[in-house]
C-alpha cells in the first residue's frame, strides 16, 4: 500500500487503506483522510465529524466482535459464540451498506468529510440495531464473563507487564489490558470525540483474560459514544464542496494523522512534493507493532496456550505484511 500510494491521487489512496485491516476499514479510512487534511490544511464540517465518529465506533464494535469470537473459538469450546458475534457484525455491515453501498472495503471517508450523507432510513435502522444489540451483548456477557472454562484457560496466562508493553510500543486494547490508560480519543481528541463522554477500561492482571475483558468493555463504551453522537448531530454539509477533485499540498509539506483504531494507534505519515500523489506514505500499523510482544507472551507457557495468546493480541496480517 505504501508504494502503491505514490502512483495514486490523494483521494484514490482511500481505497488502498481498506485493504490494510479489512475488519476495520472505516478506521483505516479515517486515519488516512485525517493525515491528508493536516497536510492540505482542510477543515471538516461538523456533521461529517459526527458521522465519522459513529462509523468508526460501529467499526470498533464489529472488529471487537470478530476478535472476541475467534479468541473464544481458539479455546476450542466456543464455536457457537463465534457465530453469535458474526451475526451481530452482519447487522453493522448492513448499516455500512446503507451509508456507501459496500460492506467490508467501504472507502466511505474522503478528505474534507465523507462520501455522502446518511440516507433517511439509516437512523431508524441504527436505533433498532442499538436496542437489539444491547440485549444480545448482555446475553454474551452472561454466557462468557464468568465461564469457568474461559477463566481457567485465560486467567493468569501470558501476562504482559506495563513496562514491556510500553517498551514494545504496543497500543490499543493490548496496552490498556496491561493497566495503562492511554487512548488517543482522550489524549488528542479528533473529530467529535472531545464532545462526547466515555471511559477507558484498563486491566489489572495484564493477562489473556484482561485483553478479552477490555474489548468487551470497549464495546459498551462505543455504544455510549454512538448514542451521544445521535443526540448531538445536526443538519449540515458532510463534505467541503469547493475542494478540487484532484488535491495538491504545498511542496515539502508533511503531516502525521493518527486515530485510535480498534487494534491500536493507526497512523499515516505523508510527505508532499507538490504533485497529485504523496512523495512518501508511511503507515504505522498497530497489528505489526503489537505483534512484537509475541516472545514475551509465549516463552515459558504451554504450547496449548500459544494460539489463545496470539488471539488475544488480535492481529490482521493485511497490515502486518511488509
Amino acid at each position: 500500500s505504501e508504494k502503491l500510494a505514490e502512483q495514486r491521487s490523494y483521494t484514490q489512496i482511500v481505497t488502498l487503506t481498506d485493504r490494510l485491516d479489512w475488519v476495520s476499514s472505516m478506521s483505516n479510512n479515517l486515519a488516512y483522510v485525517r493525515a491528508v487534511e493536516k497536510l492540505a490544511e482542510i477543515e471538516v464540517p461538523n456533521r461529517a465529524q459526527y458521522i465519522r465518529v459513529i462509523s468508526a465506533e460501529l467499526q470498533r464494535i464489529a472488529s471487537h466482535l470478530i476478535a472476541t469470537g475467534f479468541f473464544l473459538q481458539e479455546l476450542g469450546v466456543f464455536g457457537t459464540t463465534l457465530m453469535y458475534c458474526f451475526r451481530e457484525r452482519e447487522r453493522i455491515l448492513d448499516l455500512f451498506e446503507m451509508l456507501c453501498g459496500a460492506r467490508v472495503t467501504v472507502s466511505y471517508m474522503r478528505p474534507g468529510g465523507v462520501f455522502s450523507d446518511t440516507p433517511s432510513d439509516f437512523w431508524p435502522a441504527l436505533s433498532r440495531f442499538m436496542n437489539d444489540f444491547r440485549v444480545e451483548l448482555s446475553d454474551l456477557e452472561d454466557l462468557l464473563m464468568e465461564n469457568e472454562i474461559l477463566l481457567a484457560r485465560t486467567k493468569g496466562v501470558s501476562p504482559l507487564s506495563p513496562d514491556i508493553a510500553v517498551n514494545c510500543s504496543v497500543s490499543g486494547p493490548v496496552l490498556r489490558a496491561s493497566g495503562i490508560s492511554w487512548d488517543w480519543r482522550k489524549k488528542d481528541p479528533y473529530d467529535a470525540y472531545s464532545l462526547v463522554d466515555f471511559d477507558i477500561p484498563t486491566g489489572s492482571n495484564w493477562d489473556n483474560y484482561d485483553r478479552f475483558w477490555v474489548r468487551m468493555q470497549e464495546i459498551r463504551q462505543s455504544m455510549r459514544i454512538i448514542e451521544q453522537c445521535v443526540l448531538q448531530i445536526e443538519p449540515g454539509l458532510v463534505r467541503i464542496p469547493e475542494l478540487p477533485l484532484v488535491l495538491r499540498a504545498q511542496p515539502g509539506a508533511e503531516a502525521y494523522g493518527r486515530v485510535e483504531a480498534s487494534k491500536g494507534e493507526l497512523g499515516f505519515y505523508l510527505i508532499s512534493d507538490g504533485g497529485i500523489s504523496p512523495y512518501r506514505c508511511k503507515i504505522r500499523a498497530p497489528s505489526l507493532i503489537n505483534l512484537t510482544v509475541t516472545e514475551h507472551l509465549l516463552v515459558g507457557w504451554k504450547l496449548a496456550d500459544m494460539i489463545v495468546s496470539l488471539g488475544s493480541i488480535d492481529i490482521n496480517m493485511g497490515e502486518v505484511d511488509r
